[in-house]
């Protein structure tokens, strides 16, 4: 029996984010250290096999509770069912033969929870890698995130934007320019233009992240959607500017200039601040980070930061500092 196991990884927004649901531009970078796996093997019938995360037994009523504010009513199984519906959909919709061979799939995850790391769309890339590999189907690369998010906005209604997507699937560090000007159809879906940045020009990075200060993130993209459509100046502009900070920062990582991108990475999340009622909890993270000589802004949607540290005694001041507040701190494996 042949088994076919694929990950997909945590990534963190480094730049430009949340401008990419809004025809901007971003600079995201893979997390290795956390992934989401999938194993799929031929079977008898199409079984779909629960993970430790698809939690039906509580301690007690609160931890049930306060398990659903967090997560909701559903675990990763579903995030499965889309995949498999979504890739079923495209197959057909593009005239792709598969064959009628059923498979058993399952999978597991170390991804943090709802802290802005993207463990939803890993467990998805990581489904239709295995599902591309099961099939031998060739879906072209630049378009499989936008057929993602498809899946997770139209079948799971989950309001986000492509930058998870495109990270998870080309890896390493990448520019994505959202813009009308740079976006094109691939089968009918809306694809941005995607740059791949050596790794060897970026500044020592860090991420941070407390599971307590999670929140879902459609907590904050679906009040921020609202008030975008609604034509809310303060928004719409902020959007542009999100998209600026990235090219920018794009220039300042090939230039080595990294004082400039310290002081983007913080205006980057200043900005948001700005314009949006943010958690105590994950405010007092940035301010923390900065107090201790780092630049800081949210990873997501909240409950994580990244930012960037100049040596390595400021790293472990930083570290001693976060640990305090109960944040874990980690150097990003790429």
């Amino acid at each position: 029996m042949e088994l076919i196991r694929r990950r997909a990884y945590a990534r963190a927004g480094l730049m430009g984010n949340p401008s990419d649901g809004y025809h901007g531009k971003t600079i995201s970078v893979i997390v290795k250290n956390y992934w989401a796996q999938v194993t799929l093997y031929e079977w008898d019938r199409l079984e779909i096999v629960a993970s430790q995360n698809d939690m039906s037994v509580f301690g007690s009523l609160n931890d049930l509770v306060t398990d659903v504010r967090l997560h909701g009513y559903y675990g990763g199984v579903r995030l499965i069912k889309a995949a498999i519906k979504g890739f079923y959909d495209y197959c057909a919709k593009t005239g792709r033969q598969l064959k009628p061979n059923n498979f058993s799939i399952r999978y597991e995850s170390n991804i943090p929870r709802q802290v802005g790391l993207a463990g939803s769309s890993a467990i998805i890339v990581a489904a239709f890698r295995c599902l591309i590999d099961f099939y031998g189907v060739d879906i072209p690369k630049s378009l499989l995130p936008s057929l993602v998010l498809s899946i997770e906005r139209d079948e799971l209604g989950i309001t986000a934007g492509l930058q998870d997507r495109v990270i998870q699937v080309f890896e390493g560090m990448v520019f994505m320019d959202f813009s009308r000007e740079a976006t094109r159809l691939i089968d009918g879906f809306e694809c941005g233009t995607y740059e791949q940045i050596p790794l060897e020009l970026t500044q020592p990075l860090y991420i941070a992240y407390s599971s307590d200060a999670g929140e879902p993130t459609e907590v904050f993209h679906n009040n921020l959607r609202a008030r975008f459509e609604n034509g809310e100046t303060a928004v719409v502009n902020a959007m542009q500017l999100f998209a600026q900070y990235a090219q920018d920062a794009k220039a300042a990582i090939y230039e080595k200039n990294y004082e400039k991108l310290a002081e983007l990475i913080n205006a980057n999340f200043d900005l948001r601040h700005s314009i949006c009622r943010l958690p105590k909890e994950h405010v007092e993270m940035i301010e923390v980070a900065r107090a201790a000589g780092a630049s800081a802004k949210f990873a997501g949607s909240g409950g994580a930061i990244v930012g960037a540290y100049p040596n390595e005694e400021i790293f472990q001041q930083l570290k001693d500092a976060l640990n305090q507040i109960g944040c874990l701190v980690i150097k990003p494996i790429f």
